[in-house]
């Protein structure tokens, strides 16, 4: 009996990095590590926004901010120039559809120039 609880616990515990391996944020999108940032994904058809997070969790305003994304489109890499939009964001748009899990890169700088880059694969 005390067996199948151990099991039971060792199995639930074993899921736990697997579940944790892609945060989603507090918009919906995916959440990567940017430095001193977390920087949320958000994609919704040819619009992607970048919601910005310090290290305590707060939302950071991204007035002064500037970006760009590179994300593998089709096999070749595409380029979205990001500014602050008035949803609190970075956001940027494509010339196409974009697909709901893109894999690249955003790259940003800080009003102090400090760059930062979060990935998503």
């Amino acid at each position: 009996m005390k067996f199948r609880y151990l099991a039971l616990g060792a199995a639930l515990l074993a899921g736990i990095p697997a579940y944790a391996h892609e945060p989603k944020g507090s918009h919906g999108g995916r959440v990567g590590d940017a430095g001193a940032y977390h920087a949320e994904l958000v994609v919704k058809d040819k619009t992607i926004e970048i919601f910005l997070t310090g290290e305590d969790d707060k939302p950071i305003d991204p007035k002064g901010f500037k970006g760009v994304a590179i994300f593998n489109l089709g096999g070749k890499a595409e380029r979205i120039t990001l500014a602050p939009s008035e949803k609190n964001a970075l956001s940027g748009t494509s010339a196409t559809a974009l697909p709901a899990h893109l894999k690249g890169a955003v790259q940003f700088t800080a009003p102090d120039g400090k760059t930062a880059t979060a990935r998503f694969d």
